[in-house]
């Protein structure tokens, strides 16, 4: 049985219920049912009506709908803490996914007449409920393909639409051009007019549509790992910064007047090395409170994780069973190299040369983009291609020439080549040799992230080396840039990887975005690793200590003690 305490406890830290007291919350948290849910059971399904609220006290569910390849697509997965079912009662509607237990689940359910009740009495929370629901909808809509298989969008959102109209008023102010040359053209019966207004009107139309376009392209989204705040403008740029979540160390909001009357702000999440803003976003102050509830989770799981190691250890010395728990699947390492098996062995080693990724004993070692290495080599390559261009047309001027042959009689009667076909050859000699030294400074260039590690190393051929590295669990936050059409064309970009108060930048990498994931699954892997190993020493003394006393608990009872009296001795169990 759920005691009162326990539930106001859970529905306190949950962003739908902010605002109220706890005596407030004390007489929600009463009209809650306790529902026991066994594993692989159904809670309910795809087209039900709606009975009520669902939160979750204990378990886990899978929320899931009909694919047309795959048959049940796992939308989200939820936890404790989470919660579903809101959107068909608020819409009034009926229920759009099946919700499954994958384990044992205790569940609170609040009926649907307790529910409207709720909000009929606190209808300061119904916004709360309204940006959960645009929220879910939009990450349902949009797929962002660099999520983990088991990261959860659990708040996304766009810029306010206030800039959208914005963005908007000069096209729709502009359309006063080709209204006038419109109206000018059938007053004179003149085609011109009625041509340069049709253009202005093309012009003017895809400007507007360009800039809904860009302010749609915006996002700002919290996971159960992290925030990220990617940004878009078509051709030109796109971006991706984040932090984990275990790095924020405040979230704030800030208004102005009219933000606070058309309910807009910036949201504020302050890191160790900076911040990232959340921009216009629309109902800030519940925006900040569902940042702030998933960061205390975050910090409340790592405190959980470290007592769970500590009575592992407990159980470990007193020769007890220890079930190892095991970790959430972190987001994919993205590999760009394809399969190579059926390819001739002397192709591969041709492609080998000009190879971006390569993973080897764990450590993932990217080079710069194949452009630039067009950049760096294309004089010398030029000029080399140049050279045997013209020793390709002199050999053909010979040989299609009467009078003209490769080797000629000099005064002597011996024989000589052609000085020119010879020389050509020796003069491209340097060429080559340039553009083997623009190759190998770029093959030399590489950025390596290992299981500990993340490295920037630039060596130059017959010069200096320069190397830069640092512990990849000292990393605070990531972020990677593409800007101008051609990095977006070829998809590539920097990293920047902040560290400390320092800054790594993977510059010109292939597919920025993957080398993002690669870095963030190293990364959370090494720091759940080093949170299990934090305080091993301590853990196994302290584990030693109470092993100790468990095993000696018999000992260590009082004998009675004697105590001489009037009317004799007497016991300390006869006092």
């Amino acid at each position: 049985m759920i005691e009162l305490k326990q539930r106001v406890n859970l529905i306190n830290k949950i962003h739908l219920f902010n605002g109220l007291k706890e005596d407030q919350l004390s007489g929600i948290a009463v009209k809650f049912d306790e529902v026991e849910v066994p594993a692989n059971h159904v809670v309910f399904k795809r087209g039900d009506k709606p009975e009520g609220f669902f939160i979750i006290f204990e378990g886990k569910v899978n929320v899931t709908r009909p694919h047309e390849k795959i048959g049940e697509e796992v939308l989200i997965w939820l936890v404790s803490g989470d919660y579903f079912g809101e959107e068909a009662l608020v819409e009034n509607r009926n229920r759009s996914a099946t919700i499954t237990a994958t384990q044992d689940t205790t569940l609170l359910f609040l009926s649907r007449e307790h529910f409207e009740e709720v909000l009929g009495t606190y209808p300061n929370l119904k916004p709360n409920f309204l940006v959960a629901i645009k929220s879910h909808k939009l990450a349902r809509a949009t797929k962002f393909t660099w999520l983990g298989p088991k990261e959860i969008i659990y708040f996304v959102a766009r810029r306010h639409k206030i800039r959208l109209y914005q963005a908007l008023v000069l096209p729709v102010l502009s359309l006063a051009v080709p209204i006038g040359l419109f109206v000018w053209g059938t007053l004179v019966s003149a085609v011109t007019p009625l041509a340069l207004g049709t253009l202005a009107l093309i012009f003017i139309l895809g400007w507007g549509t360009w800039n809904a376009i860009d302010w749609s392209n915006d996002y700002y989204i919290v996971t159960n790992q992290r925030v990220v705040w990617l940004e878009k403008v078509i051709g030109l740029y796109d971006s991706r910064e984040e932090a984990p979540l275990s790095t924020i160390l405040s979230v704030g909001v800030e208004t102005d007047q009219l933000g606070r009357i058309l309910d807009y702000g910036n949201v504020i999440v302050r890191t160790f090395v900076g911040r990232i803003e959340f921009d216009y976003v629309d109902h800030p102050n519940q925006a900040a409170e569902m940042i702030r509830e998933y960061w205390e989770r975050v910090k409340s799981v790592l405190t959980v994780s470290q007592k769970e190691v500590m009575r592992n250890t407990i159980r470990q010395k007193l020769g007890l069973p220890v079930e190892k728990r095991k970790l959430d699947e972190l987001p994919p390492i993205v590999t760009m190299n394809k399969n190579l098996a059926n390819l001739p062995l002397w192709w591969v080693a041709f492609l080998s040369l000009f190879t971006l990724r390569t993973e080897e004993a764990g450590k993932v070692i990217y080079h710069k983009h194949w452009i630039v290495l067009v950049r760096q080599t294309w004089k010398p390559l030029a000029l080399t291609l140049l050279m045997f261009t013209l020793q390709i047309w002199r050999i053909f001027n010979l040989w299609m020439s009467p009078t003209e042959s490769f080797l000629k009689t000099n005064a002597d009667g011996a024989l000589r080549p052609d000085t020119i076909t010879v020389a050509l050859p020796m003069l491209a000699v340097p060429f080559i040799v340039w553009l083997v030294w623009e190759y190998v400074d770029w093959k030399n260039d590489i950025f390596m992230v290992a299981s500990d590690e993340i490295m920037d190393l630039d060596r130059k051929p017959f010069g200096k080396e320069e190397k830069r590295a640092a512990q990849i669990d000292s990393i605070l936050s990531t972020s990677y840039t593409r800007e101008g059409i051609i990095p977006i064309l070829f998809n590539y970009g920097t990293v920047k990887i902040a560290v400390g108060g320092a800054t790594f930048d993977f510059q010109d990498v292939a597919d920025p975005a993957s080398v993002q994931a690669d870095i963030n699954r190293r990364r959370s892997a090494r720091i759940a690793k080093k949170n299990e190993d934090a305080g091993k020493d301590d853990r196994e003394r302290f584990a030693t200590w109470i092993a100790a006393y468990h095993e000696n608990a018999d000992t260590f009872e009082s004998p009675p003690i004697i105590v001489p009296t009037d009317d004799g001795e007497k016991t300390s169990d006869q006092w």
